[in-house]
């Protein structure tokens, strides 16, 4: 058939669901420079992971302060290593008439050509270095990235839709998809001397094919799901690690089975190779953490639960709220989210309360007006008798409990004036000493506690 009978090229058809798209491949251009959508894309998936995945770094332990350098260079390495993986596969078709030309093509990847296992390769390589210099822990730092890996892998392969890339062998399944760019690229690969045709595959161009990019894409999100379920509930650090190499390679091997653009070494499909080794190695390790966790389960402590990720965390907690160290010793525990800091609002130990007046022991008490009589030798007097004296006690004592407050007035109120005076002194004192913890020994206090006595 000729290709006037094709679909435009930048159709896109779903023929058993009617669903009918016109995805012109660049978004829009700016001064001149094309923006694809397969760029798009894969900042919008990498965006995405990136405000999921920080937030969360405490759950793992994590200072994020830290941990970001270790992100920014793992994009950066999964990027070089995504295209350089890709490159070294397909060699041939990027070797130009010059040196220069040559690397140009390498280098440009708007039009696609990234291969996700060598973007993970290349991620963790650079962020295990930086993990290392920073003095990140790399199991914690792992788990919290596969869970990040998923979003976007699961939302970057909707670049290889628009770009009508990375499908599969012909279907007469429901989900079968085809378009214009498609059935070019089968027509022009069937051609004698074509990849298809070499690699022994028969393609119709007017048929639909496998929409390989949404199994992955589903799949990758319900991954996501998993893990972030999982991700409260591990046992171990690097147990989500080693999920999310089970769960991809197990769907990675058989969808790269069905692909037509698989990178080859002889008659082996590199990824599914490399899928399969993922899948088998992990669930070995897992069931061996399993049975060695039900033997010594004390043995195996989070990171996110050991006293350093705990000072880790308050630091960097104390550094974003401003607080220096000799501050946050005289914080409430309001300010102490994982209990590290005293529980004690007064950390000089000699300021008042507010429920207690005195609370250095100057002040008078009620209680402390008179000083307490002491007992008196148990009376053998018969009861009767002492019934019949106590009017005649009474009558006596009343004169003299007339003339006690008269006589007391003048020494009570001495007293009180005296007592007044050394608490101001000392309330002035520590009210110092509380300014030069606070000021840092500036001599600048913010108290004065004189004005307020008089």
């Amino acid at each position: 058939m000729t290709e006037t009978s094709m679909l435009d090229r930048y159709d896109i058809q779903f023929p058993e669901l009617g669903w009918k798209f016109h995805i012109n491949p660049t978004a829009f251009t700016i001064f001149g420079f094309d923006i694809q959508w397969y760029g798009i894309i894969i900042t919008l998936g990498l965006i995405l992971a990136i405000l999921y995945v920080f937030p969360r770094m405490k759950r793992f332990g994590i200072d994020s302060d830290r941990a970001v350098d270790a992100v920014i260079g793992g994009v950066i390495g999964g990027i070089v290593g995504a295209r350089l993986y890709y490159v070294l596969f397909n060699l041939d078709d990027y070797k130009k008439d010059s040196v220069g030309e040559t690397l140009k093509a390498m280098i440009n990847t708007r039009n696609g050509g990234l291969a996700i296992y060598g973007g993970i390769i290349g991620a963790i390589l650079v962020g295990f270095i930086i993990c290392k210099i920073r003095k990140v822990k790399v199991l914690p730092m792992l788990d919290v990235t596969a869970i990040g890996f998923l979003i976007g892998q699961g939302i970057g392969r909707w670049g290889n839709f628009v770009n009508q890339e990375a499908f599969g062998t012909n279907t007469d399944f429901f989900l079968g998809m085809t378009g214009g760019t498609i059935q070019r690229s089968i027509n022009n690969s069937m051609q004698i001397g074509g990849d298809m045709y070499e690699s022994g595959l028969e393609m119709l161009w007017d048929k639909p094919v496998h929409p390989c990019f949404l199994y992955e894409s589903v799949w990758c999100l319900l991954g996501f799901a998993l893990l972030a379920f999982c991700s409260k509930r591990r046992k171990y650090d690097g147990q989500l690690t080693l999920m999310y190499m089970a769960w991809y390679g197990l769907e990675r091997f058989f969808v790269e089975g069905l692909r037509t653009d698989s990178l080859m070494t002889g008659n082996i499909r590199i990824s599914q190779a490399l899928s399969a080794l993922l899948f088998i190695s992990s669930v070995i390790i897992q069931i061996v953490m399993f049975f060695r966790i039900k033997r010594d389960p004390e043995s195996y402590v989070l990171y996110a639960n050991t006293e350093e990720a705990r000072l880790l965390i308050e630091e960097s907690r104390r550094k974003h709220m401003g607080i220096k160290g000799a501050d946050a010793k005289i914080m409430g525990d309001d300010d102490d989210e994982i209990g590290i800091l005293d529980d004690e609002d007064d950390e000089i130990g000699d300021l008042p309360d507010e429920d207690d007046d005195d609370e250095i022991g100057d002040l008078p008490d009620e209680d402390d007006d008179e000083d307490e009589p002491e007992e008196s030798p148990a009376d053998e007097t018969p009861a009767e008798d002492k019934a019949e004296e106590a009017p005649a006690e009474v009558k006596t004592e009343e004169p003299e409990a007339e003339e006690a407050p008269a006589e007391k007035a003048p020494e009570e109120a001495e007293k009180s004036e005296g007592n007044s005076e050394k608490t101001n002194d000392k309330y002035d004192d520590l009210a110092s000493q509380y300014d030069e913890r606070l000021t840092g020994g500036s001599g600048k206090g913010s108290h004065n506690k004189k004005k307020k006595h008089k």
